[in-house]
């Protein structure tokens, strides 16, 4: 079932939470503003340093997560026991739904600061209780995606595969490769997220087998006869060129790849090409770890590599493992029954009011500009943008339905399809690694 993935009854995303999402629906209950529509909107004030762009990723993530979203009764009873609610509070709690409508900008969009990522709309009392599920799944899957399109970019025509695991907490591991598939990677070492996601996983042997053996011969032998000559070898525990020349030697010309994972991958990647071909193994292919990063990557585009792993970089988004999102209120029912605009006005930190459209630009085929219109319902209903401008925002839920359409293996693939696309659109310069300002301006308009 779709809607299960990555999230169980046992471990529900509704405590998944701050305690004063709870606190605050415990108030407005008592109150009587719990029931107020209200307009929710998550965006980021600015990219992290340097970045020219930002890729969303996990949203498909969140409609997961909705369908259990709700509370058993003994997550009830600690909340009460803590006194975080009151019996009132338990009660409203007890055949939670969402049944708001979610929209924002599509899995593998580009985004940039104050685009309009996510629109949550409902009661106040729903709304509330999502806040810190929907930011800690965006924030860390965005990051993620992101840095792993940066080094798709400089790996250029070679595929990048997620071996991270490792490195992150075990259930940010799942989510990372899933978004590192978003960001354009080929597959993952993560065999949870494989299966979770329908990913390509890959996986061969460690040094720790080749350790094992008597030999280095003996435990290539013994790794051909369990997978075929067609996988791919460890070479470095020892010596490299020792290990490649038995390599070919027990796998015959036919052997699928040979994996480098320290020294000088550059110098050490020309050396075993053409050992390889030399040996007659010209078909052998190339894969280097350890370590690599968006820069490494780029260093390498002229070694004869063929593929590439990737691990602590991808899994902390190379230097920016969140995206900085928030979520704020943009509008809301007043005690008249009429909505209205509302923002924080705190120094550095205020945000645009009301509900929002987003636009993209174009001239030449190239994005030139992000266009936000801010207003209220009716104004932006009669909202009529120019003719060349793309229209950024999908429908994930409406009045408490899950658009599928968004979820599963499927779904993710689309994602890293529009992620390519939507970079292709953006101006060249989005794709530098050196630091500058974000690749699109972003015009802002309050009706």
């Amino acid at each position: 079932m779709v809607a299960s993935r990555g999230f169980t009854d046992d471990y529900s995303p509704a405590l998944m939470t701050d305690m004063y999402e709870y606190t605050m629906l415990d108030a407005a209950l008592k109150d009587g503003t719990a029931s107020r529509n209200c307009v929710f909107e998550i965006y980021t004030r600015h990219l992290p340093e340097g970045r020219r762009y930002a890729v969303l990723a996990g949203t498909g993530r969140i409609l997961d997560a909705l369908a259990h979203f709700h509370l058993a009764d003994e997550d009830l009873a600690f909340l009460r026991n803590r006194k975080v609610i009151s019996e009132e509070s338990a009660k409203w709690l007890e055949n939670f739904h969402f049944s708001g409508t979610i929209r924002g900008y599509r899995e593998g969009e580009m985004f940039f600061p104050d685009s309009p990522i996510l629109q949550v709309e409902g009661s106040f009392a729903e709304c509330t209780l999502l806040e810190t599920l929907l930011l800690s799944i965006l924030n860390y899957d965005s990051a993620v995606a992101s840095a792993a399109s940066r080094m798709v970019s400089a790996a250029g025509s070679r595929p990048c595969m997620d071996m991270g695991g490792r490195r992150a907490n075990e259930w940010a591991a799942v989510s990372a490769a899933r978004a590192a598939v978003v960001g354009g990677f080929k597959g993952t070492a993560n065999l949870l997220a494989a299966k979770l996601y329908g990913l390509h996983a890959i996986g061969t042997a460690a040094h720790s087998f080749t350790l094992l053996h008597d030999s280095e011969k003996e435990a290539f032998t013994s790794q051909i006869d369990a997978l075929g000559v067609a996988t791919t070898l460890l070479t470095d525990t020892y010596d490299i060129e020792s290990a490649v020349k038995t390599a070919v030697e027990v796998a015959g010309p036919a052997l699928g790849g040979v994996r480098i994972d320290s020294g000088d991958l550059a110098s050490l990647a020309q050396r075993v090409r053409n050992q390889l071909d030399a040996l007659g193994a010209t078909n052998t292919k190339i894969t280097v770890t350890n370590d690599l990063d968006e820069y490494a990557l780029a260093a390498l585009q002229t070694a004869p590599v063929d593929s590439y792993g990737v691990g602590t970089m991808l899994v902390t988004g190379s230097g920016a493992p969140t995206c900085g999102m928030v979520y704020k209120l943009t509008e809301r029912e007043n005690s008249a029954g009429i909505m209205q605009p509302v923002a924080k006005r705190s120094k550095n930190k205020g945000n645009v009011p009301g509900r929002k459209l987003a636009y993209r630009s174009y001239e030449y085929n190239l994005a030139d500009c992000e266009h936000i219109i801010s207003g209220s319902e009716d104004q932006l209903a009669t909202y009529e943008p120019n003719d060349d401008w793309r229209n950024l925002l999908v429908d994930y839920v409406v009045n408490g339905e899950v658009n599928n359409e968004y979820q599963g293996n499927d779904a993710i693939i689309t994602a890293q399809e529009h992620r390519a696309q939507a970079l292709h659109e953006l101006p060249i310069t989005a794709q530098s690694l050196m630091k500058g300002d974000p690749a699109i301006p972003t015009e802002i308009t309050i009706l």
